[in-house]
């Protein structure tokens, strides 16, 4: 006669389905949460209203180029622009970013101030800034494309750049300095670059 055939033993069949299980549930946990955060990306839902930065972040790719300066700055830059006469607005400005540099402390090397202006400065103000800032570099701003760009309003503006020239942050005459201190530090510690 022929071998017997044993019956299959349904003891395996358990085990079998909590393999399937557990694969599901490791699956469910490596891909949910990528699932989940494009979903609220896409959707706009859970996302917070607040944020920790006090600028106007510009997040859109653009450079200095894009603001009519030229310039070839490797660290980090606290950028002044200014489209008109260099008035109490753009000389507060000025100021603040020297004084921010300053604040950084030890990572003061990490960063310049510059000054961007359409319009030659006036000869007392200028020679102020040649004694009193000597590490302030100065650009020209070319006005025809500063004044194109949506995100360059008309008054001076304080921008942080980053050391391959991308524009992050914007601050008007308006800001408080320890904010925008705390937003540079913030933005340095982050960093790996400049």
């Amino acid at each position: 006669m022929g071998a017997a055939v044993n019956p299959p033993d349904l003891s395996e069949l358990p085990d079998r389905r909590k393999g399937r299980w557990q694969l599901i549930l490791i699956l469910l946990m490596v891909i949910g949460p990528m699932v989940l955060a494009t979903l609220m990306y896409k959707l706009q839902f859970w996302v917070p209203d607040s944020r920790s930065y006090h600028g106007e972040m510009i997040g859109d790719g653009q450079t200095r180029a894009d603001i009519g300066v030229q310039a070839d700055e490797q660290r980090w830059q606290l950028l002044v622009t200014a489209p008109t006469a260099c008035a109490t607005d753009c000389r507060q400005l000025v100021y603040l970013a020297r004084q921010l540099q300053i604040g950084l402390g030890r990572d003061a090397s990490r960063a310049s101030h510059a000054l961007a202006s359409a319009q030659p400065l006036s000869a007392d103000y200028d020679a102020r800034l040649k004694a009193e800032y000597p590490q302030l570099q100065r650009y020209v701003l070319d006005l025809s494309t500063f004044t194109r760009n949506a995100a360059a309003p008309g008054e001076a503006q304080l921008w942080i750049v980053d050391p391959h020239g991308n524009l992050v942050l914007r601050y008007d005459a308006t800001v408080k300095g320890k904010d925008l201190l705390n937003d540079l530090r913030h933005l340095l510690k982050l960093s790996n670059i400049g």
